[in-house]
């Protein structure tokens, strides 16, 4: 369960950034998809639809959101499996009749171990949920965009996509470089059809998944980073909003690091 908290700290919604905007947030049960929708919402959105495997988790977002004063619909999907993520689509579309923004968030790192020991089953789940279901959703997502002709769409990467340098996650390191890759080039396919489409980096950012892969001490991480602390949910959830709103409408297959500084470093 979410902390229920994080909504009244956001703030009461006002005439904002996404204004009446129709939102898609995959992977939006917890963690930075969490924080997101609910950025989202306290920035005027119209409605913002949660997505994910985990249902009473999308359903306390949607809840948080709803008490930010925005429609929310949490929609129980599998973004591996083309037949939810195409349903997932649609019943936005019935709904709503269009989609605006969507950020496509789900994600699943490896616990850290060497490649001669990670079987292929952790190869399936890695790439099926960080690779696949990118191609899926901006498969189906387009589609529903090129309609109007317009629309913003943000990825989730990682700096690890750029730059690893810790050992026991290259399954997760080499899926998000082709997360970074694929961006860019859908970027370039959907610019001149009025759909901007651009990735999110987070550096070390303090989610459940992070946890499961298994960290060391996070005293320890922060202190390696320019801004001697680790990234929060709420970190990445504002840099989303950013490249989801009109004041990114120049922006275009970038990948943004918000990272603390570690790729700088």
């Amino acid at each position: 369960m979410g902390d229920t908290r994080l909504a009244a700290q956001l703030g009461t919604p006002t005439a904002s950034r996404m204004q009446g905007q129709v939102c898609l947030v995959t992977g939006g049960g917890s963690g930075i998809g969490r924080a997101a929708a609910l950025k989202l919402a306290s920035e005027g959105a119209e409605a913002v639809i949660i997505a994910g495997r985990r249902e009473e988790e999308l359903e306390d977002t949607a809840s948080q959101c709803r008490a930010l004063g925005c429609e929310a619909l949490a929609v129980r999907a599998d973004v591996t499996r083309t037949d939810d993520v195409a349903h997932l689509v649609q019943t936005v579309l019935d709904r709503y009749g269009r989609l605006d923004a969507a950020f496509n968030n789900a994600g699943f790192q490896e616990r850290r171990a060497p490649i001669e020991q990670q079987g292929d089953d952790v190869y399936e789940d890695v790439f099926g949920t960080n690779v696949r279901s990118v191609f899926l959703c901006l498969r189906a997502q387009l589609a529903a965009m090129y309609v109007r002709g317009q629309g913003r769409i943000v990825i989730n990467a990682s700096v690890s996509g750029v730059r690893n340098p810790n050992a026991g996650l290259a399954l997760y390191s080499a899926s998000k470089a082709a997360v970074i890759s694929l961006t860019r080039s859908a970027a370039m396919e959907a610019a001149p059809r009025g759909v901007r489409i651009n990735a999110i980096a987070p550096g070390r950012v303090v989610t459940d998944m992070m946890l499961r892969a298994g960290v060391g001490d996070m005293a320890t991480v922060a202190a390696g980073l320019p801004l001697r602390r680790m990234g929060q949910p709420e970190d990445i959830a504002e840099a989303v909003l950013w490249l989801l709103s009109d004041a990114s409408s120049y922006v275009v297959g970038h990948v943004l690091a918000a990272d603390g500084g570690f790729l700088a470093a």
